[in-house]
């Protein structure tokens, strides 16, 4: 029976763990929730697991659960950790199996009452032209070589390559590549697994959505991005594959052959790091970095395969232009204020999307004045959000807001007693069209398998994390 966690409710949507409440925890755990969703997080190990992180070496601020929160490996997802740079620890817990699962937004030059009487078309187009499912092969050949560039240059050696436009790098997160990566640190499995995959979406909870622009919510923010009512995006969720799996993978094993060398003992083994600047932890940050630039090339080619698609369908005067591009599992170096000091950290994002506010000085030219685009995907039968940055999320977590809904049921139970061809005939009748690889990729991922959106988003848009800029419809979906 999981034991009762001391929770204080310091307001609406704010609740305190205190550092007290268990031996060996370093600072507080802040969880970011609405009383209701209080209810849901509860349910699960969650609480405990971002317990556990507040035991990390090192960590700084405090640990922190988004509204999302759910138990993961290790770290919740919806986990939030910074470590001190110079004295800290790495743990491939904290960034997850899919390194650099993110969502890239494109905006089409295209109104959902020019897309509606061919959206059938358009969702075969795009389920031809852009591979889902666990193993598939992608449509882009590289040999050997090629990968060791795709793992340094990331989105940027697709571009160069053909595979998109030049603005495209300028509206990723870090242009699309970490410096620093190391081909190298990455094992000849994890190339070998993802040489075939660049330009795949992927299985699970990862898809390729067409949606509408349902509601706007903040006009000047919109105009930045390009968008009003109406208007049809694409959002593309995935990361990097059978790549960055075995990477973590691979490291996992070599950080818990090496904690007792470091002195280190964690209260869960999946738990298991090493200092940052050890060799181990080196490694691991050259390699998470290569598959991080892995997955942002891999959405990057997935575009070029759109812009195909809707051309296909829609003619060649159709526009297809990146919003943003934003990674929610990374563990990247950053400067941030902690208990009033500007301090160098390695901020551990595990579900959980970096919300960098106006004025910040790695935020392109056009976002300036509204802040960096924080994409917030819902379930295949609800919505997905857009939102900017706010001066809040650098306050109190280290720029960091949630991911998504957050799942509510595992996948098992969203499984059982469900019928795929029913799931889809329902989303159909609600105007939704699926096309999915397997049964199991609708039935998983059903909208009653996640929590509510857009209580999510009412919880950091309340807390000063980020501000609403529009709501988003689905209207097609392709899943693995």
């Amino acid at each position: 029976m999981q034991r009762e966690i001391p929770v204080e409710q310091i307001d609406e949507v704010r609740f305190r763990i205190p550092r007290d409440a268990a031996h060996g925890m370093r600072t507080d755990v802040i969880v970011y929730a609405s009383a209701r969703l209080m209810e849901h997080i509860r349910r699960d190990l969650s609480l405990q697991q971002a317990m556990n992180v507040a035991m990390l070496p090192g960590i700084v601020g405090h640990s922190l659960a988004m509204p999302d929160i759910h138990q993961g490996y290790g770290f919740p997802i919806g986990g939030v950790a910074a470590m001190d740079w110079k004295d800290g620890v790495v743990s491939p817990g904290g960034v997850g199996f899919d390194i650099n699962c993110g969502v890239r937004l494109v905006r089409t030059s295209l109104t959902a009452r020019e897309v509606q009487p061919k959206i059938h078309e358009l969702v075969n187009q795009c389920f031809r032209d852009v591979p889902c499912g666990t193993g598939g092969a992608g449509p882009v050949r590289i040999n050997n070589e090629q990968l060791e560039h795709v793992l340094v240059h990331g989105s940027r050696w697709a571009v160069e390559n053909g595979y998109g436009e030049p603005r495209d790098a300028e509206f990723t997160e870090q242009g699309g590549c970490l410096e620093e990566a190391d081909a190298a640190a990455v094992s000849a499995r994890a190339k070998e697994r993802g040489r075939p995959q660049l330009g795949t979406v992927g299985s699970g909870n990862h898809f390729l959505e067409i949606q509408l622009v349902d509601e706007v919510h903040d006009e000047a923010a919109a105009r930045a991005m390009g968008i009003g009512a109406g208007q049809v995006c694409v959002l593309i969720h995935c990361g990097s594959r059978g790549l960055g799996h075995q990477v973590c993978t691979d490291y996992l094993a070599h950080m818990g052959a090496a904690m007792q060398k470091y002195g280190i003992t964690v209260p869960d083994r999946q738990l298991a790091c090493v200092p940052i600047h050890s060799p181990e932890g080196r490694a691991y940050l050259g390699a998470m970095r290569a598959s991080a630039n892995f997955a942002w090339a891999n959405r990057q080619v997935i575009q070029h395969f759109l812009r195909g698609a809707l051309r296909k369908v829609f003619g060649d005067g159709v526009h297809a232009d990146l919003i943003y591009d934003v990674c929610h599992n990374i563990a990247k170096r950053e400067q941030h204020l902690v208990d009033g000091e500007r301090r160098d950290v390695l901020v551990h994002r595990k579900g959980a999307t970096r919300a960098f506010p106006p004025g910040h000085a790695e935020l392109p030219a056009a976002y300036e004045h509204t802040g960096q685009p924080v994409l917030v995907p819902g379930s295949m039968g609800t919505a997905s959000w857009i939102l900017v940055g706010a001066a809040g999320a650098m306050k109190e977590t280290v720029g960091s807001v949630c991911h998504g809904a957050g799942r509510l049921m595992s996948r098992t139970a969203a499984r059982k007693g469900r019928n795929a061809r029913e799931v889809r005939e329902a989303l159909e009748q609600k105007g939704i069209i699926v096309r999915s690889e397997t049964r199991d990729g609708i039935t998983e991922e059903v909208p009653e398998a996640y929590k509510d959106v857009d209580e999510v988003i009412e919880v950091v848009h309340r807390a000063g994390l980020a501000r609403k800029v529009a709501r988003l419809r689905p209207m097609g979906v392709i899943k693995g």
